[in-house]
């Protein structure tokens, strides 16, 4: 049975239409009221662009546009055009209509409430199921085994001020959950701040992860300046935070958010990394990860083996430790789906 059935044009066509529309939206709520200028900057070997402005105490703040793509130059081009609301919906209306995938409602609820309160704008991704539930719209596909989840899971390059995007702008994901009145609370208190993990009191296996780079042997929770939220540090979570893109996500009442993930070639490669890291409770999500891992290396395989094969040699270039979970990793995708033995060594 394949892991992915190609959308038909007409779908995928409709979600590049509102994915352009929805980046107007976003943008123009940002930066229309705004005097200031636009400019690149070249991180880990990708251009960006930013918009630069000064605040009312004068000190200079930056908002992340998005990377240096066609449509992002397009809406450089023309910063005050504003698409209106209705058209958005109606976009998501016919995007869905055409067999493009929507979010679960409450999920959606969370994740745009959070860009409300800027989390994506201070380098926040979205990681986990979520993040690869969106690659099959983003990639023009539908997963033939969609994974189902109950968690949020967010993640931030923290003080790792190499991948941090941008790390001027302040976001308040804690402040953002707070005012939603759902029931959230916090599993974790890290020095007076909201914890890494919070949870609803009345559905408890609705849970909302905010995750981190691990950059020393501690596991305690990272608090950093410009978010009101603890991280919790994981191993290899930089490899899927390096590299990044924009996409849309929605729900089927025509509500629509910009969110930023993983490239889903290095997220593919990082599901491998962590399998050697499960542990535990947590062993039971290896069967998720090595499903969702195949999935993806069974689309580059047959659409864009070159991609895939770059994020493996990156990984296995980072020294004996990565060597080692990567190949274990690989292992038990082999084990898992025989059909991809060989896949990743080119």
């Amino acid at each position: 049975m394949p892991r992915f059935l190609s959308q038909p044009v007409s779908a995928s066509t409709a979600f590049a239409q509102l994915h352009t529309a929805a980046l107007g939206v976003e943008f123009a709520r940002d930066v229309a009221h705004l005097s200031g200028s636009f400019g690149t900057k070249t991180i880990k070997g990708g251009l960006h662009w930013y918009y630069s402005f000064r605040d009312v105490d004068q000190s200079v703040r930056q908002i992340y546009v998005g990377p240096d793509t066609p449509a992002v130059q397009a809406l450089v081009g023309q910063a005050r055009a504003a698409e209106p609301r209705e058209r958005l919906r109606a976009l998501v209306k016919s995007a869905h209509a055409l067999g493009c995938v929507p979010v679960e409602r409450k999920h959606l609820t969370v994740i745009a409430r959070l860009n409300e309160y800027g989390f994506f704008r201070a380098g926040g991704v979205l990681v986990g199921t979520h993040a690869f539930l969106a690659y099959a719209n983003t990639l023009g596909l539908r997963w033939a085994d969609p994974a189902q989840t109950s968690d949020v899971d967010l993640a931030h390059a923290g003080r790792n001020v190499s991948i941090a995007l941008p790390a001027t702008v302040r976001a308040e994901p804690h402040a953002a959950i707070s005012t939603m009145a759902e029931g959230f609370i916090p599993l974790i208190q890290y020095r007076g701040s909201a914890g890494a993990l919070k949870r609803r009191k009345d559905e408890p296996e609705f849970q909302i992860d905010f995750l981190t780079t691990r950059t020393s042997d501690s596991e305690d929770p990272i608090r950093i300046e410009n978010l009101d939220v603890a991280l919790q540090p994981l191993r290899f979570m930089e490899f899927s935070l390096e590299q990044v893109q924009q996409t849309t996500l929605f729900d089927a009442t025509g509500r629509c958010v910009v969110v930023t993930l993983p490239a889903p070639e290095r997220y593919a490669v990082h599901k491998l990394l962590i399998i050697g890291e499960r542990a535990g409770a947590m062993r039971a999500k290896v069967s998720k990860d090595l499903a969702q891992a195949a999935a993806l290396v069974s689309y580059f395989q047959a659409e864009d083996p070159q991609a895939l094969a770059d994020a493996w040699q990156d990984a296995l270039g980072r020294g004996p430790d990565w060597r080692k979970r990567a190949t274990e990793g690989m292992k038990a995708l082999e084990r898992m789906a025989p059909e991809l033995a060989g896949v990743l060594q080119g």
